[in-house]
């Protein structure tokens, strides 16, 4: 007997421009690895503050399978004083002390390797470009430094807009989420992002979305936001899913097993069955720390969608 053919969500294929290279999107996942250069991130705060073993972590990212590196000098964790361009705890000039160095490294020893630059200050992305940056990756959806929009116009690169609900040291006092509000909220400052981009003159195909999976967002706002990312592809764009160690994922995972959960492999793993889902969901790009476990889930489910 035959059966009716069952899809999840297909992915759309794009093409992402990104200055004088171009990356196709939706034939298979790419992996984007996390190199955090700060004493102070989340997961992995303080192990890559020195120039050269950042640039070996890099690498050995590259060699595991991801098609792009996220370099980032300033940490966004819950309560901290990011996104005040003028005021923040990192200065643009101590930002771009600690990523410069590593960026330069990176181009030469890897010419053809795509490089993002995770900032939301417009000095600090205009600076990478210069020293050969790719995209640059705004976690305010260019909601933070007016000058953003214009710089990423200016130089024709690829640009990640990524959705947060406030500021990090908002994030706690803000009013919780019904589900439907949470992916409405999101499609709306998503579509208010777009706007901004292309109003500076940003082109369509230099675009990503990122639903910002954490950023002002609770536990369950961010499984309800999951649930219904692929109605985010509404938008026109590819999706960048991010949530790789996400905190939310570890208190799911003590909810379910009814204590905290401290192990860094379960919580390794609580984050490979989170992108999975975003693949299944529509995610064409994963934003991760463990580059060669993503690789091979991504795998996984790319072959499900290809089935």
């Amino acid at each position: 007997m035959s059966h009716p053919e069952e899809k999840l969500f297909p992915r759309p294929h794009h093409r992402w421009q990104l200055r004088e290279r171009v990356l196709q999107l939706g034939a298979r996942t790419e992996i984007m690895g996390v190199l955090n250069l700060t004493p102070d991130s989340f997961s992995d705060g303080g192990r890559f503050l020195e120039p050269e073993r950042a640039v070996e972590h890099g690498l050995r990212m590259l060699r595991h399978g991801a098609a792009i590196l996220d370099l980032g000098a300033e940490s966004t964790r819950p309560g901290s004083h990011a996104g005040y361009p003028q005021q923040a705890a990192v200065s643009a000039a101590e930002e771009q002390d600690r990523l410069l160095p590593v960026l330069e490294m990176l181009r030469r020893a890897r010419p053809e390797a795509v490089l993002s630059v995770d900032t939301y200050k417009a000095a600090t992305a205009r600076a990478a470009l210069k020293a050969g940056a790719d995209v640059i990756n705004d976690v305010s959806g260019l909601h933070w430094d007016s000058e953003m929009s214009s710089v990423c116009a200016a130089a024709g690169c690829g640009v990640v807009l990524m959705h947060t609900r406030g500021r990090p040291d908002e994030w706690r006092h803000q009013p919780q989420l019904c589900g439907e509000a949470v992916v409405q909220l999101v499609t709306d400052g998503l579509t208010e992002s777009l706007r901004r981009a292309y109003d500076a003159g940003v082109a369509d195909e230099a675009v990503v979305l990122d639903p910002g999976y954490g950023f002002g967002k609770r536990m369950e706002e961010n499984f309800a936001l999951l649930r219904g990312q692929s109605s985010l592809l509404s938008l026109g764009r590819p999706l960048l899913a991010g949530l790789s160690r996400k905190s939310f994922l570890r208190h799911a995972l003590a909810q379910r097993v009814g204590r905290e959960v401290s192990s860094r492999t379960a919580v390794e793993q609580a984050s490979l069955a989170g992108l999975t889902a975003a693949i299944l969901c529509g995610a064409s790009i994963l934003r991760v720390h463990s580059v060669a476990a993503a690789s091979a889930a991504s795998a996984v489910a790319d072959m499900l969608l290809d089935a």
